[in-house]
C-alpha cells in the first residue's frame, strides 16, 4: 500500500480535535493535537503577513462529530450543516483530509492543504489557480482567507485511514473576493 493511498482532494472547511477507533499508534497525542494543528494554520498566515487563528473548542467539537461519520464511509464528503451549523456565528468553512492511519502528523495533514499554494494566485474567488480550478487550490484559500478568525478541528480514525476536519469561522472563498 502506498502512503498517499486515500489522500482526498475534495474542498472542506472544519476545525480539530481527534479521536482514534484503533490501530496504528498515531503520530500525536490528544494532549497535544489541537495545539499542533492550530500552530501549523498559523505558521502559513504568519508567514503571509495575515493575523493568525485562534481555536474554537465549539468548532473542534463539530468537527469531530464530521469526522467520525466520515471515517465510516470510504470517501469524504462535505457536511451539509458545516455552512450554517449555529446561524447566529455565520457561514462556516470547512477543509477535508483523508490519509493512510499511521503515517501523517497533524502538521503534514495541514501542509498538504498548504502546499496547493504552489499553484495559488492572489486573485479574486474563484480565479485562484494556475490551473484555472479553484478546487485545486480551494483548501489554502480558506487556511489563508483574511477575514477568517477561528479554527477547530478533529482527527477519527477508520481501520485503515485517518480523518482530518477542519472547520473556519467565518468561512472562506467567496465570490469576488481576494483571500488576503
Amino acid at each position: 500500500m502506498k502512503p498517499w493511498r486515500g489522500i482526498a482532494g475534495r474542498l472542506l472547511l472544519a476545525p480539530a480535535a481527534w479521536l482514534v477507533l484503533g490501530g496504528a499508534a498515531p503520530l500525536w497525542t490528544a494532549a497535544d493535537v489541537d495545539q499542533r494543528l492550530l500552530a501549523a494554520h498559523n505558521a502559513e498566515r504568519i508567514r503571509l503577513g495575515i493575523p493568525p487563528l485562534r481555536w474554537s473548542d465549539k468548532l473542534a467539537r463539530q468537527s469531530l462529530e464530521w469526522a467520525r461519520q466520515l471515517a465510516l464511509i470510504d470517501g469524504l464528503e462535505h457536511s451539509d450543516t458545516a455552512d450554517y451549523a449555529d446561524p447566529t456565528d455565520g457561514e462556516e468553512g470547512e477543509n477535508l483530509w483523508r490519509g493512510t492511519k499511521g503515517y501523517y502528523t497533524p502538521e503534514q495533514m495541514v501542509n498538504l492543504w498548504v502546499d496547493e499554494r504552489k499553484i495559488f494566485v492572489n486573485a479574486p474567488f474563484p480565479r485562484n489557480s494556475t490551473t484555472g480550478q479553484w478546487r485545486d487550490v480551494g483548501h489554502y484559500t480558506q487556511l489563508v482567507w483574511r477575514s477568517t478568525t477561528e479554527v477547530g478541528c478533529a482527527i477519527a480514525s477508520s481501520e485503515a485511514d485517518e480523518v482530518l476536519v477542519c472547520r473556519y469561522l467565518e468561512g472562506g472563498n467567496v465570490i469576488g473576493e481576494k483571500p488576503y
